[in-house]
C-alpha cells in the first residue's frame, strides 16, 4: 500500500528525447510489481513538455489519461488525447505523448512484460 502525498515524485529531463521534463510518481515499488509488471506509475507532463517517441519490445504499455489534453503518437499517427482516454502500445510498436494544453497532463502508465 502507498498513500497519496507519501510517494516520491522524480523529475526526469528529456525522456526519450522529448522536450522539457516529466514528473514520475511510482505507485507501487519493484518488490510489489511481481514478475510480469515492469512499471505502474503516475506520470505528469507540464504544458509543452513531452515523453518522446519510443518502442516496446517484449512488453506492452498502457496510458490512462487522468487530466489535461495532448497529442498521442501512435506509431507515427497523431491522435488527440484527453481525460478518460486509454492508449495501448502493443509489443513491437512505438508511441509518445505531448502536452499541448495549458494545464498539466497526467496519466497512469502500466508496463507489462511478456
Amino acid at each position: 500500500m502507498t498513500k497519496a502525498g507519501e510517494r516520491e515524485v522524480v523529475t526526469v529531463e528529456r525522456v526519450n528525447g522529448g522536450a522539457g521534463f516529466i514528473m514520475k510518481e511510482v505507485l507501487i515499488g519493484a518488490e510489489e510489481l511481481g514478475e510480469h509488471c515492469k512499471m505502474f506509475s503516475k506520470v505528469t507532463l507540464p504544458p509543452h513538455c513531452e515523453l518522446g517517441y519510443h518502442e516496446h519490445h517484449g512488453e506492452t504499455e498502457t496510458y490512462y489519461i487522468l487530466t489535461g489534453t495532448g497529442m498521442y503518437d501512435d506509431n507515427g499517427k497523431a491522435v488527440s488525447a484527453e481525460a478518460g482516454d486509454v492508449f495501448f502500445c502493443k509489443d513491437g510498436d512505438g508511441h509518445g505523448l505531448k502536452n499541448t494544453g495549458e494545464e498539466d497532463l497526467s496519466f497512469v502508465a502500466l508496463i507489462l512484460k511478456k
